[in-house]
């Protein structure tokens, strides 16, 4: 008897039956499954966002726990009749400091560019462009510091031809050729020019052809190629580039333009100051605020409790290791630190607010003075030993913090593991409801079995009944 005929031989609905004895057994197992199935996808999404949040938080926590990345030093250029708002010139020169740099002040001035070697024709060279350069056939050399090539110079070739030839060849050296027609007596000039800067690295040409001196180094007018000279407090400088790179130690300014003159002829000096990058380290500070501020309001979202049966709780409610983060965070911000005379964050400025939060408050609450003007006068006059308080090897507060979520975040950690360990449940859960569904099949076999079973009984009854009733004359 197929699966759809049972009931058919009694006329009672036993397949309506089988597949609400089914239901029944399904439902309350089902329901557990999904339950667990959702709870598990829950807890492993939130604790992936928090290990995110936490890999965030760890790599900018990285930059407060150098202690050279801390000490940054700012170079401040001021220039005589720019301002300091004004974008649009760089003025003589720019500057950069490393975080070694010693804090000063210096007047520089800029008197010279550093430039290449120009060579160009003399007198009346050619007619013009088409005019020939040699009637023979000879090899020029063109030579500038290291770096040298030849050019192959046939007979009859014309200064045009020449120019192409030597900007082919001297593209990759900074050598190039160009043709002046002076629309004089003097006809068109050959010029050949170098980008290699500073004195001893002039652009040499020589031949092995007579013919052709006049478009070499000795039948041409030669200027010579120049450094860049600076002057700082007094002191002329010269550099082969106009690059000057620890003329001032650990300093590095690069020449732009020549400095103006003033009334009487003298160069006018730019203001070159050496000091704290203070903005920089007060937005590390800031940024470092911002930071811990997100973890903890990405924690308390994930372990919240619903206030009413309407609000539902976080996926990690009351999770011990989301607290243990928290705390053990918090615990880090407010401990001292020994070996910085700023031995606290709150001495920096810093403090918790009623929610547990850090803050750099704009208001004085306890009579130190708010937050932003205990952190300027920390930027002020104890700049390195801010340092010291985030990024001391045994005690800074980022050094400890970026160890504490390392421990949680790195290949292996603890909230890894945990991860990898719910990822393992739900993969169990998968066979799990693999059994559950094939133990319904054997159920559904079992009921059907017995229901046919019944349905034959109760049809072979009722034939029985059918035949007695006629025998008896009751049909």
């Amino acid at each position: 008897m197929s699966v759809s005929s049972i009931g058919v031989g009694s006329g009672l609905d036993l397949s309506g039956l089988v597949t609400q004895l089914l239901e029944a057994e399904r439902a309350p197992k089902q329901a557990r499954l999904d339950t667990r199935e959702e709870t598990l996808e829950s807890e492993i999404s939130a604790i992936g966002k928090l290990k995110s949040k936490l890999d965030e938080f760890k790599e900018a926590v990285r930059e407060l726990r150098s202690s050279y990345d801390l000490q940054g030093r700012k170079a401040l250029v001021t220039h005589p009749n720019i301002s300091s708002d004004d974008e649009s010139s760089t003025g003589p020169f720019t500057a950069e400091a490393s975080n070694s740099a010693v804090k000063g002040e210096y007047r520089i001035a800029i008197e010279q560019l550093a430039s290449g070697s120009r060579l160009q024709t003399n007198g009346a060279g050619f007619t013009s462009s088409s005019s020939a350069v040699s009637s023979t056939a000879g090899t020029m050399t063109f030579t500038a510091g290291s770096d040298t090539f030849d050019i192959n110079v046939t007979a009859g070739m014309t200064v045009a031809q020449l120019r192409a030839a030597v900007n082919s060849a001297g593209e990759e050296y900074g050598i190039k050729a160009s043709i002046i027609d002076t629309g004089t007596a003097e006809g068109a000039k050959l010029v050949f020019t170098s980008d290699k800067t500073g004195e001893g690295n002039d652009l040499v040409v020589t031949n092995n052809n007579a013919e052709l001196d006049k478009v070499s180094t000795a039948g041409m007018d030669v200027t010579a190629a120049k450094n860049a000279i600076a002057n700082i407090d007094g002191i002329a400088v010269e550099s082969q580039t106009n690059e000057f790179e620890n003329v001032i130690e650990n300093v590095s300014f690069e020449a732009e333009e020549v400095s103006e003159k003033d009334a009487l002829g003298e160069f006018k000096t730019s203001k070159l100051e050496i000091g704290y990058d203070k903005d920089g380290l007060k937005n590390k500070i800031t940024d470092f605020v911002d930071n811990y501020n997100s973890i903890m309001d990405e924690i308390a979202t994930l372990t919240k409790y619903g206030t009413s049966e309407l609000e539902e709780d976080g996926p990690l409610a009351g999770d011990y290791m989301a607290r243990s983060i928290q705390t053990g965070l918090s615990s880090i911000v407010s401990g001292s630190v020994s070996t910085s005379s700023l031995s606290t964050l709150f001495q920096i400025g810093v403090s918790f607010d009623d929610d547990g939060k850090l803050q750099i408050s704009s208001t004085d609450d306890f009579g130190f003075g708010s937050g932003e003007d205990l952190l300027d006068d920390a930027l002020d006059d104890n700049y390195d030993q801010i340092a010291a308080l985030f990024s001391d090897d045994d005690e800074g507060i980022a050094n400890k913090m970026y160890d504490f979520v390392h421990e949680y975040t790195t290949y292996g950690g603890l909230l890894r593991t945990r991860e990898s360990a719910k990822k393992d449940e739900k993969d169990l859960l998968s066979d799990e409801r693999e059994r559950f569904e094939l133990q319904m099949a054997d159920y559904e076999t079992l009921l059907r079995n017995k229901y046919i079973n019944l349905d034959l009984t109760v049809s072979k009854l009722q034939r029985t009944q059918s035949s007695l009733m006629a025998a008896l004359g009751y049909a």
